[in-house]
């Protein structure tokens, strides 16, 4: 933490400055009322204006009207949802398939405890949650990309 020299109250100067107002940067300036009715207000109204000026000159577009008796060949969920619904596309047992999504939020769940005794907040010091962690990753990206193959395609990626 650095040393910060705090203000010399006694100092005539400075308690001209503090009088009318000003010198407020020499030790740091007050939360209220400067940030809190000043600053605040301007970024959230700003940030409002912003996606109102993005909604106004880029609307979302309407899409083709809903057909129940036309069913896309391919229906895809979200980006996110990719791994699990290959998972759920690749395994014969539609239980078995459950049982293995319901496995992904446990997983999450048990990693920050493997290595927990090691008091090291490097991840290169813990080599065994940062296996766990980056097999993990490639194994979601693996499946994120292979819900995008067709089904007879989506393990191997086409590869083999």
């Amino acid at each position: 933490m650095a040393t910060v020299k705090k203000p010399d109250l006694s100092d005539p100067q400075l308690r001209a400055k503090l009088a009318k107002g000003m010198g407020h940067n020499y030790y740091g300036e007050p939360a209220w009322p400067n940030d809190l009715l000043y600053i605040f207000p301007v970024v959230i109204l700003g940030t409002i204006a912003l996606c109102v000026g993005l909604a106004v000159l880029d609307p979302a577009m309407i899409g083709e009207p809903a057909n129940p008796f036309a069913t896309p060949l391919e229906i895809l969920p979200e980006w996110y949802l990719y791994p699990v619904f290959n998972i759920l596309r690749l395994v014969p047992n539609k239980l078995l398939g459950v049982v293995l999504m319901g496995s992904v939020p446990l997983g999450l769940i048990v990693v920050p405890f493997i290595e927990n005794v090691n008091k090291f907040q490097n991840p290169f010091r813990r080599p065994v949650a940062m296996a766990v962690f980056l097999f993990g990753t490639a194994v979601t990206m693996w499946l994120g990309i292979g819900a995008t193959f067709p089904v007879s395609q989506g393990l191997t990626l086409g590869f083999f």
